[in-house]
């Protein structure tokens, strides 16, 4: 018995000890690999400012070609004074060669202005909700107009309803 005892007190000591071990093993690996992770993150990661550098290159001022002024009457109902609609507008294209490629096109820019604005009333054109949606439709009568060539915008320079 006296032998069970001390086999007993052995078991029981070795346990603990195996076990604070296997703690101090863990312990030590995720002390290893937070500080490696801190490391990483810290020193060898690359900044967000160094990579907007690399990648930004200097961008190119927008170019404008100018359309020819349109001037129309809206349209209205019969026995209404006749309104009228002059815009001057700018085209926005990103690049000076797309210039060249619209100018042939111009004639046919200019109807479809007029054909679609013919058909506007004043009441279309309220507040700047109205002029947004002009903008938007012209600009994409153009885009449709051009292919494959893009506008990146319509802009106007001036607009009097009279």
């Amino acid at each position: 018995m006296a032998d069970e005892a001390t086999d007993g007190t052995e078991e029981g000591a070795t346990a603990p000890k195996s076990k604070f071990k296997l703690i101090v093993a863990g312990v030590i690996v995720f002390a290893v690999l937070a500080g490696g992770a801190t490391y990483y993150f810290l020193f060898m990661r690359p900044k967000p400012e160094e990579k907007q550098h690399a990648e930004a290159a200097p961008a190119k001022p927008p170019v404008y070609v100018d359309v020819p002024d349109v001037m129309v009457n809206l349209a209205g109902l019969p026995g209404e004074r006749i309104q009228y609609l002059k815009v001057k507008i700018a085209l926005e294209v990103k690049e000076e060669k797309q210039i060249e490629a619209i100018k042939p096109s111009m004639p046919r820019l200019v109807d479809i202005f007029q054909t679609y604005m013919r058909e506007l009333r004043s009441s279309d054109l309220n507040g700047s909700a109205g002029l947004f949606r002009l903008k938007e439709e012209l600009t994409r009568r153009v885009n449709a107009t051009i292919q494959p060539n893009q506008v990146s915008a319509v802009l106007f320079k001036e607009i009097v309803v009279q």
